[in-house]
């Protein structure tokens, strides 16, 4: 556990309040988006270097001799504050989208075949929860046509079990994806 989790955690194993940690997460956005702006601001500038650059030294000859050397130098130290500027920056890029890039294609494709490929997955999962509610639905008709009083009994039982997880998730304030909410402590 690095020393980022182990403050997540509270340190000692406990948990800190969900709405600290949405703080600092929105904080910790804020300065990664900041960072990456400067990364990108950095790129924009040696970019406007490398144009000089060219001009430069498409139009060289000795008279331009100390504004070349000038220009060279400014591109190696905006070089030098690029790098210093994306090891600030912690971004994870997939191989899938580098070797694209590298092929000269559009990285564009990798994000559609990462949702193509989660549009299916969900469309296979959705068809077996489909299935899996027709079966329960068709088992449950076919039990009470041959035992009417046990279905009664399952069906009672499970509106009491129904009853007692929604009056411990309200007496927990269970958030709507499962999860409880931990109160702030003071």
């Amino acid at each position: 556990m690095d020393s980022t989790q182990s403050a997540a955690a509270g340190g000692n194993g406990t948990l800190i309040s969900q709405t600290n940690d949405m703080v600092a997460s929105a904080a910790g956005a804020d300065d990664s988006m900041q960072k990456l702006n400067q990364v990108s601001n950095s790129i924009q500038k040696t970019l406007g270097l490398i144009h000089q650059l060219y001009l430069t030294v498409s139009t060289f000859n000795a008279a331009f001799q100390m504004p070349l050397l000038e220009r060279i130098n400014g591109l190696v130290l905006e070089l030098d504050n690029m790098v210093k500027l994306a090891e600030k920056c912690n971004i994870q890029v997939p191989m899938e989208v580098v070797n694209l890039i590298d092929d000269g294609k559009n990285p564009d494709e990798f994000t559609k075949d990462v949702i193509n490929n989660c549009i299916a997955k969900n469309q296979i999962t959705k068809g077996k929860t489909d299935a899996l509610k027709s079966l329960r639905k068709h088992l449950l008709e076919e039990l009470e046509q041959n035992f009417p009083d046990e279905v009664e009994t399952f069906r009672e039982s499970r509106a009491a079990a129904a009853a007692e997880l929604k009056r411990q998730a309200q007496a927990q304030s269970v958030l709507a994806n499962g999860d409880v909410r931990v109160k702030a402590e003071h």
